[in-house]
């Protein structure tokens, strides 16, 4: 990510081309993923591989640490079917 940039939630995920993109060895085939970038920051940009051009959220690792931390232990479970 250039240095000049500061990553922001909504930004285009196109402005962050040089970042490796990593989503979970259990998602589909079907291109319907979330996908984690860390940024030079030590933020971590969130995108929809649906949209890979489309917005980024943009989360702390401690937000993203307490996001994992939940669905682990089960909080999203009704979320999910």
């Amino acid at each position: 990510m250039s240095m000049a940039l500061k990553a922001h939630n909504g930004m285009s995920a196109a402005e962050l081309p040089d970042v490796t993109w990593r989503k979970s060895a259990r998602s589909g085939a079907y291109g319907n993923c979330v996908e984690l970038a860390a940024l030079d920051s030590g933020e971590i940009a969130m995108r929809n591989s649906r949209f890979p051009d489309g917005p980024a959220l943009v989360y702390t690792r401690a937000e993203i640490a307490a996001f994992v931390a939940g669905a682990r232990d089960g909080e999203f479970d009704d979320l999910a079917g």
